[in-house]
């Protein structure tokens, strides 16, 4: 069976992006690795007295995106595609080429919103990053309203 690294972040195009990635599985007889990267930051504010962590912040949000992977992972499965899911916190890039890694996959699938210039300077795009870093073929669904 193929393995495929399907990265969300539970933005607004993530149901489009995951019905490409059921069809792409499909079509090469593949199994989804579902996985969301968290920040590492979730629970820290900072305010008058500088940088804060709230523990009770980052469990609340950790616990409502397992829900929500969970949900998607049950939507994937059933469309008949296998899948598993992973949630981790760090560097989303880093992460998800390490899982792909873990997960010997053929393919990355990430979603591309046809954003660039000014926004790419400055937000960056981590699809883009992923293509310039993988080892293994990174496939790129076109998300578009």
């Amino acid at each position: 069976m193929v393995n495929i690294v399907l990265p969300v972040d539970f933005g607004d195009k993530t149901d489009q992006l995951v019905d490409g990635a059921i069809k792409f599985a499909k079509e090469v007889n593949g199994k989804i690795n579902l996985i969301h990267v968290a920040p590492s930051d979730i629970g820290f504010a900072i305010g008058d007295m500088g940088y804060q962590y709230f523990p009770e912040v980052e469990e609340n949000e950790i616990r409502e995106e397992l829900v929500q992977l969970n949900k998607i992972e049950q939507r994937i499965i059933a469309h008949d595609v296998d899948c598993e899911h992973l949630l981790k916190q760090g560097i989303a890039k880093d992460i998800i080429l390490e899982y792909a890694k873990a997960k010997n996959a053929s393919y990355i699938v990430m979603g591309s919103h046809g954003r660039s210039g000014i926004y790419d300077v400055f937000v960056g795009s981590l699809t883009k990053g992923l293509t310039k870093s993988s080892h293994i073929p990174v496939v790129v669904l076109p998300i578009h309203d």
